[in-house]
């Protein structure tokens, strides 16, 4: 089974760079989108259609802001809930579960705190939320999978200048310190860095006010695949793929053997 995530920077926009072609050629079982940035009835969805993906879509209620989707081919989802039961949360569309036999699959955008002192108190907020609501799902009994945009580079090796970010958000110590809280405290691994713990170079967003940023791979890893440590054994690989380019962000996966 192979799962793939993206944040899509806009899904229309990522559809006019190739995106159906490129899931075409991919031939991932699941498909994680993060930041749709609009509604599903704003999407011609008949060339998912073709290639044969369900989906189940979960929007923010401000137009053209936030979004998450789960697109998925020949997976038979036991229930797929859309939001996480806090208000604010699910009012800005970043939250979606899929139940799967074998794991509960968890789809987030997590907020940034990069527009000032009010996200930044939101998003530290929401991250204490979001870990009590994952170890209320795993106390159901299924292993976790744990993907989309966490916002937060966690170590110095997941950043390309971690002494010039420093003191900013998405690399503060105590955004990092809840990541490694989160990975210790629900028994979880960050498949990336556990396939490839010594990789330096492995990023996944590349800052849009610099374009030639990603031409010199100057960036930052914080988008994610992490998972129950009871499904170690079933982990095959874990990837990033830098050179598909439909965002500011590019692709990342996992794939499991059953």
């Amino acid at each position: 089974m192979k799962i793939i995530s993206y944040n899509l920077n806009g899904i229309r926009a990522a559809m006019k760079k190739g995106l159906v072609e490129w899931m075409q050629q991919s031939q991932a079982d699941i498909f994680c989108f993060q930041e749709l940035k609009a509604n599903i009835a704003d999407v011609d969805l008949t060339q998912f259609n073709n290639l044969g993906y369900q989906y189940h879509w979960f929007s923010a209620q401000k137009k053209g802001y936030s979004g998450v989707a789960i697109f998925s081919k020949n997976i038979v989802w036991d229930e797929v809930i859309l939001g996480n039961g806090f208000t604010q949360s699910d009012y800005e569309g970043r939250v979606i579960i899929g139940k799967h036999p074998k794991f509960s699959l968890i789809n987030a955008y997590f907020p940034s705190g990069t527009s000032g002192e009010e996200r930044q108190t939101y998003k530290m907020q929401w991250l204490q939320e979001f870990h009590g609501f994952i170890k209320n799902i795993q106390n159901q009994g299924r292993p976790v999978i744990i993907t989309g945009d966490y916002n937060i580079a966690h170590t110095e090796i997941d950043i390309h200048d971690p002494k010039g970010n420093k003191n900013t958000s998405g690399f503060l110590p105590e955004e990092r310190q809840w990541i490694t809280e989160f990975l210790e405290q629900l028994n979880l691994i960050d498949s990336f860095r556990y396939m490839n713990p010594d990789f330096k170079g492995g990023y996944t967003w590349w800052s849009q006010r610099f374009p030639s940023v990603r031409e010199q791979n100057k960036g930052w890893r914080i988008d994610y695949m992490c998972l129950s440590k009871s499904l170690e054994n079933h982990l095959k690989s874990a990837f990033i793929l830098p050179q598909v380019k439909h965002s500011d962000h590019c692709p990342l996966g996992i794939e499991l053997d059953f």
